[in-house]
This record gives C-alpha cells, sequence and structure tokens, in this order.
C-alpha cells in the first residue's frame, strides 16, 4: 500500500469530502492563498477557489462563529485554528453555542461543525503556542474529541467528523505531520469511540494520546529488550471513549500507564486513570501512572522545553517500575 504523510492524508480528506459534498468547505487564517501555516491546505485554493476556501481575518471567534452560524444553516464548514492555544479566544462559540446547539434546540438543529486544531510542541514555541488543551473540552457534552497518531486514522477520522451531524474537535499534533504511513485510495471512514490496539503485550498496559503514541511505542520496542511485553492502545477518540478496549487490556496486564503531552493535572490522563479506578480496580495489580507534561507554563529554552515534556525513557521508567512494584 503506498506511504503518505500525516499532512497530504488530511489534505486529500479534505479534498475528497469537497468534492463529494458541495455543502463542505474551508476556512481559517492562512488556508488559501499560503496553503495553512502547516501546509496542510496546499492546492485545495486552485482547485476549489475562494468561495469554499478562505482566508479569514485573525479572529478565532469569527472563524468558528461564523462556522457554526454556516453549519446551523445547512452547511458543512471546517474550520481551522492555526495554533491550540488560541481556541481560548473562540470558547463561548465552541462551549456555549456549538456544543449545546442540538440539546436547546430539542434535537431541531444540528451543528456538523469541524474544527482542525493543531496542538503540541512544535520546538521552542513556547508558552501560548505549544498546548494540547484536549481535556479542556472532554468536560464539555456535545462535544466530540478526536486525537489521531496516524495518517490512516487522520484521514479516515476526518472523513467522519466532516460527514457527522454534531461538532467536533479534530487535534492534529504538530509533529505527526510530517510522519508517514499506509493509506489507502480507496474511499473509507472509521468509526468514532474505536480505539486501536498498537502492539499486544501482557506485563503493562500503555494508554497513549496522540503523538504520545509514538513515544508509547518506541518504549515498548526498550521494555521488549528487558522482557517486558507492553500492550499499546491508542484511543484515537476522547470523546467518545473506547472504554471497554481500555478496560479489558488492563484486566489482562494487571498495569497501567498513561502517556499523553497535556499537563499532567486534569489532564486526558486523569479522566481515564478515574474510569480504571471505578471499572478494573480488582484487577490492577499497582497503582495507575501517568506520564505528561510537568504542570509548567512551556519555555521558549529547547533543554527547559524538554525537561518538562514526556520522553521514552519516562515512559520506560514508568512500566519497569510497575512490574518490579508486582514482583
Amino acid at each position: 500500500m503506498r506511504q503518505i504523510s500525516f499532512s497530504e492524508a488530511l489534505n486529500e480528506a479534505m479534498a475528497e469530502e469537497m468534492r463529494r459534498d458541495p455543502a463542505v468547505f474551508l476556512m481559517g487564517e492562512d488556508v488559501g492563498l499560503f496553503g495553512g501555516v502547516f501546509g496542510v491546505s496546499g492546492g485545495l485554493l486552485g482547485e476549489f477557489g475562494a468561495e469554499r476556501v478562505r482566508d479569514t481575518p485573525i479572529s478565532e471567534a469569527v472563524i468558528v462563529g461564523s462556522g457554526l452560524g454556516a453549519a446551523l444553516m445547512g452547511m458543512r464548514p471546517i474550520v481551522e485554528i492555526m495554533f491550540a492555544d488560541f481556541v481560548t479566544c473562540a470558547m463561548d462559540q465552541v462551549v456555549n453555542q456549538a456544543a449545546k446547539a442540538r440539546y436547546m434546540s430539542g434535537g431541531k438543529a444540528h451543528a456538523p461543525l469541524t474544527i482542525r486544531i493543531a496542538n503540541g510542541a512544535p520546538g521552542s514555541a513556547a508558552a501560548q503556542h505549544s498546548q494540547s488543551p484536549e481535556a479542556w473540552f472532554m468536560n464539555v457534552p456535545g462535544l466530540k474529541v478526536v486525537v489521531p497518531a496516524t495518517p490512516y486514522d487522520a484521514k479516515g477520522l476526518l472523513k467522519t467528523a466532516i460527514r457527522g451531524e454534531d461538532p467536533v474537535l479534530f487535534f492534529e499534533h504538530k509533529m505527526l505531520y510530517a510522519i508517514k504511513g499506509e493509506v489507502p485510495e480507496d474511499d473509507y471512514t472509521l468509526p468514532f469511540g474505536q480505539a486501536a490496539v498498537r502492539r499486544q503485550g501482557k506485563d503493562a498496559t500503555l494508554i497513549a494520546i496522540g503523538g504520545g503514541v509514538t513515544l508509547a511505542m518506541d518504549a515498548a520496542a526498550l521494555l521488549a529488550g528487558q522482557g517486558i511485553e507492553v500492550e499499546v492502545i491508542d484511543p484515537r477518540t476522547l470523546v467518545p471513549l473506547d472504554t471497554e478496549t481500555i478496560v479489558a487490556s488492563v484486566k489482562k496486564t494487571g498495569r497501567a500507564v498513561i502517556v499523553h503531552e497535556a499537563h499532567r493535572r486534569a489532564g486526558p490522563g486523569a479522566e481515564i486513570a478515574a474510569i480504571l479506578a471505578e471499572e478494573a480496580i480488582g484487577y490492577l495489580d499497582a497503582p495507575i501512572l501517568r506520564v505528561a507534561a510537568k504542570n509548567v507554563p512551556f519555555p521558549y529554552s529547547p533543554e527547559l522545553e524538554q525537561y518538562m515534556l514526556p520522553k521514552v525513557e519516562d515512559v520506560v521508567a514508568a512500566v519497569s517500575g510497575l512490574v518490579r512494584y508486582t514482583l
């Protein structure tokens, strides 16, 4: 099967959906003439024109608010938030309007709005351009939260988001844009709420989110050299969350480590840990651990940024420590 990059997979998904459905359009800062600050929308303006690939003012409130209005009137907008940190400028539109439109209309209004959000630390982007705020939106009923980790998932999940009837926050870790993977040329979608088992194992479960999947897979390879076989679970979506697959894996291995780049305090791992405490406590042989960013703003200094970010060796230490804990 052919291999393409994560960003190419996203580009293909948008182009194919725009060809399939004239109600689909893209809007955001620099998505048209510039092709997106990360190059994800390159070429779309030339094919679809400025009516369907719209460069917007530098105002996230306008971008999301306009997209929501279009969605409520029957369109299927894709809006891009250039950096996840700036979604704070559109919190009312996301949290109080888009998330609640269906509920407050008694199901009469639908908001098929896909919000693409570039998250994660790309390297010395500092405190206002490096955050991973997925957990903020897990707390809001009415929103779906997607965290793809491979090109295959990026394309299939984005197509599902665009075709759905509810607002979706689609988080794209910046350091994944260049990775390559197998992506079929045939049309396909992936269901929300269905985790992927990236690696089979018996000694511990690694639940890894977004960019954390790469860390988990690298750590799993190193741990195998120590005779420790870990199972790696990629939730793919945080809302809805495939608790069945996660709990089943932890019941099998008896140990759980959650890996994500979001800050440790109240990050997505906290919710997953609570679910495991409620549904799998009798099967756990050791405490649930989280490997995540330290609870400080992201520094500009490359050395300090690396210090506060989770690393492969942190994951290895957490898992090997749990195994020793129960020997």
